[in-house]
């Protein structure tokens, strides 16, 4: 079980007080008479909620000990706004708390950094898209979105995919057994082609001693300019039959240039 604890630094977990429903129940009553030292107790008598929760973050991507300096923001905000006679435990309270915090401070410190306007703009697009949905029963259209939010139509992309993590290129999406397709084998080649004549004249030859299906996939992905799905659809062959075959057909190519 040691890969699962989280070290802190400066932090003993193995002296860290848990209190039982009955010490927190009391130590909430004495916070409301006025003893400002529970507020003190109740935080270091739940530390253990906050560790366990950082659990499911513990991986060389994150810093452990900002992680639980954050965490333990999100329960004094659940201490602070805990409501005893409701009947919950202060767990169930401060679980999703703890989490949001958390979770907002990896989102606000991602490798690529995203201006608070453009992520403040993919929030109201996305809350604008759930309450349109619970009315109307349908996403609604772009040029709904741009009318109620006063907003160009290339924002709303823009602004969503500053929400996404990015990707490497060559981060594997898909394997069948066989050929593994990366991310780099979607997206369509729209650089300039190559004007060297010799090179041209040498790629016509060999384009025609390989198979005519060869052929099509590879005009379709370097000239054509479009993905591996896209003619997969067009084939009606899966994607992963169209990647081995580019890639034979690639290596064809060279063996006939060289």
């Amino acid at each position: 079980m040691a890969k699962y604890k989280v070290d802190i630094t400066g932090l003993n977990t193995n002296e860290i007080k848990l209190l039982s429903n009955k010490e927190t129940t009391k130590l909430f009553e004495d916070l409301k008479n006025g003893d400002t030292s529970a507020k003190e107790k109740l935080i270091n008598g739940n530390l253990r909620l906050v560790l366990s929760i950082l659990k499911k973050f513990n991986n060389s991507k994150y810093n452990m000990d900002d992680l639980f300096q954050v965490g333990v923001i999100g329960l004094i905000k659940a201490i602070d706004n805990f409501d005893v006679s409701l009947g919950l435990r202060l767990s169930t309270y401060a679980v999703p708390l703890i989490s949001g915090e958390v979770r907002r401070y990896i989102r606000d410190n991602t490798s690529m950094r995203v201006s608070r306007g453009v992520k403040d703009l993919a929030y109201k697009i996305l809350k604008f898209q759930d309450d349109y949905l619970s009315v109307h029963g349908n996403i609604p259209t772009s040029d709904i979105i741009c009318k109620e939010l006063g907003i160009e139509e290339y924002e709303i992309a823009y602004a969503l995919d500053a929400l996404k993590e990015p990707m490497s290129i060559f981060e594997p999406i898909y394997n069948d057994g066989g050929d593994t397709i990366y991310v780099s084998d979607q997206i369509a080649d729209t650089k300039d082609k190559n004007t060297d004549k010799d090179m041209i004249i040498s790629l016509r030859k060999a384009f025609q001693k390989i198979k005519t299906r060869e052929k099509e996939i590879l005009v379709s992905r370097f000239i054509v300019g479009k993905t591996q799905m896209e003619i997969a659809d067009s084939l009606g062959i899966s994607q992963a039959q169209v990647s081995r075959i580019e890639k034979n057909a690639i290596k064809n190519v060279r063996n006939l240039i060289k």
